[in-house]
């Protein structure tokens, strides 16, 4: 199946300039890998050094005796962000894997008992919600229309623009294009505007968990969220997000970029014209200009010298990070026919969950969770007569990480599924691994083991976040969820695009 045709937001900007520069990315997750592959078609020399054994970054790829698990990214959201990417080489998705849409495109457990399916049809989701709220219906196609507006003139005025200073964002142009956007409040005010029922505010805001954070601390603008789910719409590409990666690898190699796995970073030194990225096995890298894929607070801390940084410890210390992620990824055997592709279990109140993420950190008593089983859609991920199955439960970055918490936790979480989706996998278990914040922190070096990144809260996001450019070593560049446009993987793609015009037009 094919994603819908995407219209580019715009054309890529000229970044000829690079033309013959050695250029070194550090880093090989998706704003890594984008990045690349516009430099290297620009005709820079490109190589990538990458910490692991594998690429991909936080989409690594776990095998095990028949198996293969997804680590990281698991939605396909966006569509035509993948379009535009590949379409900039004169390619599309479809030349390196298949893409199905999921119907439903999810399945939403309660804990009173309740269960929903949100589907491709929006007709059927309206009258779905007019069960829960009388009038709520008709608020779900108002709320869909608003959400699009949205989307449409923030991928195209801000989320394509670099708009990385305050000052980019006052001028007359910006002030038009915003008049009539949610800019203003929390994602909680906003869909109060809307609806009554907590259930339904519950539908309209989980996509925030893919942007890191609640609702009490999300600008109204991320309405735009519910354009991409229920509009654009939820696939599955054949292979799963490591087939993504692949893809992309496989187009960064058919333009000439040069990748170099199992070489961790453990000094930027130099400036334009003269770098020297050295690794921990005693490589060294000479480059004309260098791009950190890496998380900016480690590339900040550890790569640099101190008085090369842009940023001290306070104010990396400051931020608000992205939840981490307690992770069981589960080989089982025979079908779980209770879930879906993708299910969410939701408290029938989840304030408690997102305070003991953001505001009082501990492992959450009564924990919002989301369970994967690819091998509903894939039957090469799992063997014959078993599921593929992981469970995700977003907990709050840096939290103490222990094999004992993680041993009670992982009870807690089987327990809970079964008495919430029904689903018993006690006995079944036949190939477990877990990943949580102290794995975070080591394979990925993720400041205090955030899963995602920096979280976008209003005061970390669009010109509060980091910029592309470092402001104390020329030649030195950023991309990825630290920077503009922010979390996700089509942000990144984004930023890769972002980040390659800036070094090109230098």
């Amino acid at each position: 199946m094919s994603s819908p045709a995407a219209t580019p937001w715009r054309e890529p900007r000229d970044m000829s300039s690079v033309a013959g520069d050695d250029v070194v990315v550090v880093g090989s997750g998706f704003g890594g890998l984008s990045t690349a592959c516009y430099l290297a078609d620009a005709g820079a020399d490109v190589t990538v050094l990458e910490k692991n054994e594998q690429l991909g970054g936080r989409a690594s790829v776990l095998e095990r005796d028949g198996f293969r698990f997804d680590m990281g990214p698991s939605w396909y959201l966006m569509p035509d962000v993948f379009e535009n990417f590949f379409g900039h080489f004169g390619k599309s998705p479809e030349d390196y894997y298949e893409l199905q849409r999921l119907d439903p495109h999810y399945r939403i457990f309660f804990k009173d008992g309740d269960q929903v399916d949100m589907t491709p049809d929006v007709e059927r989701n309206k009258e779905l919600f007019e069960e829960y709220e009388a009038g709520a219906g008709e608020a779900f196609g108002e709320y869909l229309e608003k959400s699009e507006r949205n989307y449409e003139i923030g991928m195209e005025h801000f989320v394509y623009e670099h708009r990385d200073r305050l000052r980019d964002f006052v001028d007359t142009d910006v002030l038009r294009h915003a008049w009539g956007l949610s800019l203003i409040g929390s994602m909680q005010d906003h869909v109060e505007e809307y609806f009554d029922h907590p259930k339904l505010q519950q539908i309209m805001q989980y996509t925030l968990v893919f942007l890191g954070g609640s609702p009490n601390n999300t600008p109204a603008l991320y309405n735009l969220m519910s354009h991409v789910d229920f509009n654009l719409g939820v696939y599955y590409p054949e292979g799963g997000t490591g087939a993504v990666v692949d893809a992309m690898v496989e187009l960064a190699e058919e333009l000439g970029v040069t990748f170099e796995t199992d070489q961790p970073v453990s000094k930027i030194a130099g400036q334009r014209g003269g770098f020297a990225v050295r690794t921990e096995h005693g490589g060294e890298y000479l480059a004309d200009r260098v791009v950190s894929n890496a998380d900016m607070a480690h590339t900040e801390r550890e790569l640099l010298a101190e008085r090369k940084r842009s940023y001290d410890d306070d104010y990396w210390d400051s931020r608000t990070y992205a939840p981490s992620a307690f992770l069981l990824y589960l080989g089982v055997e025979g079908d779980v026919p209770e879930l879906t592709h993708h299910t969410l279990v939701f408290p029938t109140e989840w304030d408690d969950h997102f305070t003991a993420i953001f505001d009082d950190p501990a492992w959450p008593d009564d924990p919002a969770y989301y369970l994967c089983v690819p091998s509903k859609t894939d039957d090469t991920v799992a063997p014959e007569g078993h599921s593929n199955l992981f469970a995700l439960v977003p907990i709050a970055a840096g939290l103490e990480d222990t094999p004992e918490l993680r041993e009670q936790y992982r009870e807690l979480v089987l327990d809970d599924i079964a008495a919430n989706t029904g689903t018993e996998l006690h006995d079944r278990i036949v190939v477990e691994e877990s990943f949580c914040v102290d794995d975070f922190a080591s394979r990925y070096n993720a400041e205090q083991g955030t899963a995602l990144g920096m979280a976008h809260t209003l005061r970390q996001t669009a010109p509060f976040r980091p910029g592309h450019t470092s402001e104390e070593v020329p030649g030195l560049y950023y991309t990825g969820s630290f920077t503009t446009p922010g979390i996700g993987v089509p942000m990144c793609l984004i930023s890769g695009l972002l980040t390659a015009e800036v070094v090109g037009g230098e």
